[in-house]
């Protein structure tokens, strides 16, 4: 496929601020005292029940925090922009539990959304991009009604990857027009990866209880992995992507970013359900709810069948963050199969990007309809034009390759787009994860979610992605296939390396959230490789 060449200009190098490296020792210690620090869901229920804390104490804690360490302090740049009437939502919800109406798990728990997801009211969502400032939806996303519903506190928008990370050629991960670079909370010169790199930085760094991203191809799996958190990619139709700014709705799906595997779960729960709007939720097996919300059963792995894939070498090596891995899934009772590389995965970015590029065009021009006839910005193309006249403040470190060529794609009855699709279904499921579970008799595949943290691109290199996703090198054994698929993966922590987050990832087959919910939890509960971040300029030399 041929690629376009920008006429601009080269871009101008990404410079890191020069009080990152003045930062002391002191800040760690400094930050070890927030209240709130790793408390779970159930836990601040459990508070909050005993009327030792409200929902707005605990909201103005989180508000309270966001100003002092991602405005200020090492400022992470990971919410890019807090709801001016969070702190109502939250008295309105105490209320409520006063006179004795408890919604369920969520009443009372502020969470973060990712800045592509639809908000009415006081906040923007622009998915990072000056072009649609201003420019508010008419109703909330239903995953957001669902969320208001369950009695969450929305507590304001993350920043990301600007338009998911499919805009251009050598983008930077966790870089946005509108909101500036998000930083790794474990070491602030190395990236969070993206796209969903605000959501996974502020659950790290204890700005929320849980915050929502979306992924096409590793948004949700990647950032996770790389910020030492869980993340949870749900089958494409467990949740509906209405009024989530889309890229493909072919591989699109929003998910739950936690702390741990019991919270991943909860809020879950609370997103899941069917949406007249958007045709695959009707695909969700009866029940799969109720199952989400209820606790796991515990030792899930003994007996169970775990395929381990192969993986390329990663640099660093991680071939002992990988053994550590496996010697406790064999200790906890598992029988784990060696299934080898994933197959027919060379080149398989080829056609994902092909119905990316496909359904980006239909799908965005589909959501920008609905921002009403007043709309400066009407389609694909208008984001286009909006660009190269912003240049300087939209495109200073890399273009819109991927817009020109989508803008550039026919409709979704395109005979090479059909194909496309049929080949990503091909290899991802028929003869990828359906032909090694069936093969192997497995409960879950499992793998390395990715390497450490990489520093922070600085153009023209940009980050090794090709959009909406991960690195393809650290994503060939799980993240890909489970994406191309529309099939679920979960990332849960393994270790580190350098001071730098390792994540392990479970995956399977459609709407089997449930049962690698249930693997994920236990292998967090024999590892507790969780720790919370402590701002170093740099990552610790191993």
């Amino acid at each position: 496929m041929a690629e376009v060449t920008p006429v601009r200009p080269p871009c101008r190098l990404l410079r890191l601020p020069l009080a990152l490296l003045a930062l002391t020792a002191a800040l760690p210690a400094a930050e070890a005292s927030f209240a709130y620090a790793e408390a779970t869901i159930e836990d601040l229920q459990a508070r909050m029940a005993a009327g030792r804390l409200t929902a707005r104490e605990l909201t103005a804690a989180y508000l309270e925090r966001i100003a002092r360490i991602d405005q200020a302090g090492p400022r992470l740049r990971a919410v890019i922009e807090v709801n001016p009437d969070a702190l109502r939502q939250a008295e309105e919800l105490d209320a409520e539990r006063r006179s004795g109406r408890v919604r369920g798990p969520l009443h009372g728990i502020p969470i973060l959304l990712k800045d592509n997801i639809a908000t009415a009211g006081g906040m923007e969502t622009t998915a990072g991009s000056l072009a649609l400032v201003g420019l508010k939806p008419p109703r909330d996303a239903p995953l957001v009604a669902r969320l208001r519903a369950a009695g969450a506190v929305i507590l304001g928008k993350t920043n990301l990857s600007e338009w998911a990370n499919f805009r251009g050629q050598r983008s930077v991960s966790g870089w946005s027009a509108r909101g500036g670079q998000t930083l790794n909370p474990y070491a602030l010169d190395r990236s969070p990866s993206g796209s969903s790199s605000g959501s996974a930085v502020a659950v790290a760094a204890n700005l929320c209880v849980a915050a929502i991203g979306t992924e096409t191809s590793g948004s949700i799996i990647s950032p996770s992995a790389a910020c030492g958190i869980v993340g949870l990619k749900p089958t494409v139709g467990l949740v509906s992507r209405g009024g989530v700014i889309p890229i493909a709705e072919s591989f699109d799906t929003a998910g739950p970013m936690t702390r741990t595997v019991r919270d991943a779960a909860l809020v879950l729960a609370a997103l899941a359900g069917t949406d007249e709007g958007d045709p695959a939720t009707a695909g969700a097996p009866a029940g799969l709810e109720r199952a989400l919300a209820a606790p796991g059963p515990p030792g899930a792995l003994r007996g169970a069948r775990i395929g381990w894939v192969r993986r390329q070498p990663f640099q660093p090596d991680l071939s002992d963050v990988a053994e550590r891995a496996l010697a406790t899934l064999r200790a906890a009772g598992a029988e784990v199969v060696e299934v080898g590389e994933f197959p027919g995965l060379q080149g398989a970015d080829r056609p994902q990007r092909e119905v990316m590029y496909y359904e980006m065009k239909a799908g965005l021009n589909a959501y920008f309809a609905t921002l009403g006839p007043a709309s400066p910005i009407r389609t694909l193309a208008d984001v286009i034009a909006f660009n190269d006249a912003n240049w300087a403040r939209e495109q200073p470190l890399f273009g819109q390759q991927h817009f020109v060529v989508a803008e550039g794609k026919g409709p979704l009855t395109d005979p090479a787009y059909r194909e496309a699709l049929a080949a990503c279904r091909r290899i991802a499921r028929t003869e990828g994860i359906d032909h090694l579970m069936d093969t192997h008799r497995l409960d879950a595949l499992v793998t390395l979610a990715g390497p450490p943290a990489r520093l922070i691109a600085t153009p023209p290199g940009g980050d090794p992605v090709f959009g909406g996703s991960g690195p393809t090198g650290g994503g060939l054994g799980g993240v890909v296939p489970a994406a191309m698929a529309g099939y679920p993966s979960l990332t849960v922590p393994a270790g580190e390396r350098a001071g730098l987050p390792v994540g392990l990832l479970f995956y399977g087959r459609a709407w089997t959230e449930a049962r690698l919910l249930a693997l994920a939890a236990d292998f967090e509960g024999r590892t507790r490789f969780r720790r919370e971040p402590d701002f170093r300029p740099t990552a610790t030399p191993p």
